[in-house]
């Protein structure tokens, strides 16, 4: 954590995930140490990036850090607070109030042009079908060479290999970290069979 997100901001991701533990990954937010790890692949060539749950905006600000343009930047946020707390801080930033499980209802690009989704998404306690929302509705954004950075506290993958399989993706371990608390692990999502269109962007149920 550095000194822009100071003691505040553990004070209101705690009591987010008092208030609500299914819905915020963490009782802290994120280190230094995870925010590199998370946004180390990412280049400005990767604009415009699409970012999920990002809380106070540890991972946004790394993003800022690797170059990415503020306004390259589409910030999704369920929760009231952050959503305004982020659009404080990155004003040039798009910010929505929103479920990131609704990505495939919404037209938030007119195209897959998206280079990098950053998630800080707590999937692991997400329920199956909402996990597929969110994958597929995030990978109709996105571009054929694109890809979906993940976190996990757990010792393998957070999305299992049956949903994997079944949007046609694959997993690969960035790294991990002992740094943060708790320690953590990264992983990069990316297709491995041709790209779906806008169009095939379908609900759990037509799945």
């Amino acid at each position: 954590m550095t000194a822009a997100f100071g003691y505040s901001d553990y004070l209101r991701f705690f009591r987010s995930w008092v208030a609500n533990p299914l819905r915020v990954a963490a009782v802290a937010p994120s280190g230094d140490s995870l925010s590199r790890l998370m946004t180390m692949e990412i280049s400005p060539s990767d604009g415009p990036v699409l970012e999920l749950g990002p809380g106070t905006g540890a991972f946004t600000r790394a993003l800022l850090e690797r170059g990415i343009d503020e306004g390259d930047l589409t910030l999704v946020e369920y929760g009231s607070d952050f959503a305004r707390l982020l659009q404080f801080r990155f004003p040039r930033a798009r910010t929505l109030w929103m479920d990131a499980s609704q990505l495939g209802s919404h037209e938030l690009f007119h195209e897959p042009i998206v280079g990098a989704v950053v998630s800080g998404l707590p999937l692991l306690s997400m329920p199956p079908r909402k996990v597929i929302a969110i994958l597929s509705g995030a990978f109709g954004y996105v571009r054929p060479n694109g890809a979906f950075y993940q976190f996990t506290y757990g010792p393998r993958c957070p999305v299992p290999r049956t949903i994997l399989d079944r949007l046609g993706l694959k997993a690969r371990r960035v790294g991990a970290t002992v740094r943060n608390l708790p320690p953590a692990a990264v992983y990069r999502i990316t297709r491995r069979r041709p790209v779906r269109t806008m169009q095939a962007r379908a609900s759990p149920d037509a799945m």
